[in-house]
């Protein structure tokens, strides 16, 4: 069995003397997030430009870095994947012209403070603006940092009713800020809220808990969380630098109480973008029972375009990883389309050519095959009661034109609508 590091924060000044009580108390983590240089200095060295940069870049943008993540940091070197990860550099005050607050539409498709309703079947409930850390690459940074506080009990009434209202709604993804910042019992009173209304099927968490602080996941909290099964928690890991004992530890604590764990990794310019760390971090995920889930291409939130790196980096790490290893470390590559255009799978090219009865094929070793379709190739359905269900009828977009539910589609604000409108006028 493969042995991870483990922190090692008696080599830190700051820390010696912190009795390993403290240290594994999650509470003292959080009380004892470094904000600011000076006590930053006490972890890492940072020279006098870099000290002056670092000065401009929190006139804009706050710190905030556990001690259990810092004392991984390396101490001398300021490109280490850990470092860029968590300190501010002077490129964050640098706005692209493509930068957007809020690339996704959150907000825009936000009926309810708080709530973003996108996809038909599932709500993103954002009970929190606060995390244990200040990830230098959020693309929520408009609201974290910015606003340190929990959703109030109204705001999150609001919510669940919301949710209530439309049965349509059958997976709730909460995410934040990092939810996992709220009290135990807080929590809790979210879960028991979304578990008593019946429609909702599935409960996620997104947390980035088990890589900056695994100290939050305690036995109070799992033991809680398993009485509203089923939990899924999506955690995010992007290097296996990150994967420690102590980051193992808590994912196994979460898998062995039955909570399935997703990853899901940023593509991140000098810290991942690289085919074979991203093999290796796959793999270290499944080793500590994390499944791959996606890959994301870094969004055009402000101040973080030097981590973008090109999709087409993205694409090549997704060649190197179909076919050269398990099925169940290749995650799906993702662009999370400005505007409010969801999560596009983007791959490699398997597909070659076609014909009306054949599929020209490619694999990941240029073997080029064929597959011949069957001569009747029509589906005889209808004789179940599945269909039935309005539950399971496409709700939105090409799934209704290939049901038949609809004849086309058109995108809003067509020249030629608004032409006929004014002449109707």
């Amino acid at each position: 069995m493969k042995k991870y590091p483990k922190s090692n924060y008696r080599n830190i000044d700051l820390y010696k003397d912190v009795s390993d009580e403290d240290w594994n108390d999650w509470k003292w983590q959080l009380k004892n997030v470094i904000r600011d240089i000076p006590t930053l200095k006490k972890v890492i060295e940072i020279d006098e430009s870099k000290e002056k940069d670092l000065e401009n870049c929190l006139t804009k943008f706050k710190m905030g870095i556990t001690p259990y993540y810092a004392s991984l940091m390396d101490k001398n070197y300021d490109r280490g994947v850990i470092r860029l990860q968590a300190v501010p550099k002077i490129l964050e005050l640098d706005v692209a012209i493509d930068d957007h607050a809020d690339p996704l539409h959150e907000d825009v498709d936000s009926p309810v403070p708080g709530l973003t309703h996108r996809y038909p079947d599932r709500v993103l409930l954002l009970v929190t603006h606060i995390c244990s850390m200040y990830c230098r690459h959020c693309t929520r940074r408009r609201m974290v940092g910015d606003n340190d506080q929990h959703l109030s009990t109204k705001q999150i009434d609001d919510c669940i009713e919301y949710i209530k209202q439309h049965k349509e709604v059958r997976d709730v993804l909460i995410s934040g800020g990092d939810p996992l910042t709220l009290s135990t019992k807080r929590l809790e009173y979210v879960l028991k809220s979304l578990r008593e209304i019946e429609h909702v099927e599935i409960i996620r968490i997104g947390s980035r808990m088990p890589v900056v602080m695994p100290q939050r996941i305690n036995d109070d909290l799992v033991e809680m969380i398993t009485k509203y099964h089923p939990v899924y928690v999506n955690t995010h890991f992007n290097h296996p630098h990150e994967i420690t004992q102590e980051a193992k530890g808590a994912c196994e604590k979460l898998a062995n109480a039955g909570i399935q764990l997703g990853n899901q990794t940023v593509l991140l310019r000098d810290v991942n973008d690289c085919p074979n760390i991203m093999k290796k971090l796959m793999h270290e995920l499944l080793m500590i029972r994390v499944k791959p889930y996606y890959i994301y291409q870094c969004d055009l939130s402000r101040g973080i375009s030097h981590f973008r790196t090109s999709i087409s980096k993205g694409m090549e790490i997704m060649e190197n990883l179909r076919g050269h290893t398990t099925g169940m470390a290749v995650p799906t590559f993702v662009v999370d389309a400005p505007g409010g255009g969801g999560k596009i799978p983007v791959m490699p090219n398997y597909l070659i050519s076609q014909s009306d009865r054949r599929f020209v094929l490619r694999n990941y070793e240029g073997v080029i095959t064929t597959y011949t379709q069957p001569e009747n190739v029509f589906s005889d359905c209808g004789h179940c009661n599945i269909c039935a269900d309005k539950r399971y009828k496409p709700l939105d977009g090409l799934a209704k034109l290939l049901s038949g539910e609809k004849l086309y589609l058109e995108p809003a604000n067509l020249v030629r609508r608004e032409r006929d409108k004014n002449g109707k006028s």
